[in-house]
């Protein structure tokens, strides 16, 4: 019997292949961590997908001075800077990202009726989490 196994030889961290599998789920991560919060971000100014400042739970709308509205603007705000700095730096950007979703989780389950926006957004924490980590070996890690 005659057995073949393929060896493949990893690249350096920061010199990934796009070939590597682990890269290119990094790429798939960075990228979306970088463009979906530029653009809901953005969408906080315009309330065009959707009612933001209906996600926002009264309690925190009740320490927040100002409206709803005015909190969203200012979460739309972190929100761009938040992509920016995960299409800049994604070593911290992703774990940026993945504690201002912690927040995001925090305020839906205390607010009835989005408990399945809740969990879509643990969905998206543990993806910001895997990108902060990939991006340790992909986007020049230090010793």
């Amino acid at each position: 019997m005659v057995s073949t196994t393929t060896r493949t030889t990893a690249a350096a961290p920061g010199r990934s292949s796009l070939a590597d599998p682990g890269h290119q789920a990094f790429v798939i991560l960075r990228t979306a961590f970088t463009v979906a919060p530029i653009l809901f971000g953005l969408d906080k100014f315009a309330n065009l997908l959707v009612d933001w400042p209906t996600y926002l739970a009264p309690w925190i709308d009740g320490i927040v001075p100002g409206s709803a509205q005015a909190a969203m603007y200012a979460v739309g705000v972190v929100e761009i800077a938040a992509g920016v700095v995960v299409g800049v730096a994604p070593r911290f950007g992703g774990w940026l990202v993945a504690g201002w979703l912690a927040g995001i989780v925090l305020n839906l389950l205390t607010l009835p009726g989005h408990y399945d926006v809740a969990l879509r957004d643990v969905g998206l924490l543990l993806g910001a989490v895997a990108l902060a980590r990939l991006a340790r070996h992909h986007h020049g890690a230090r010793p």
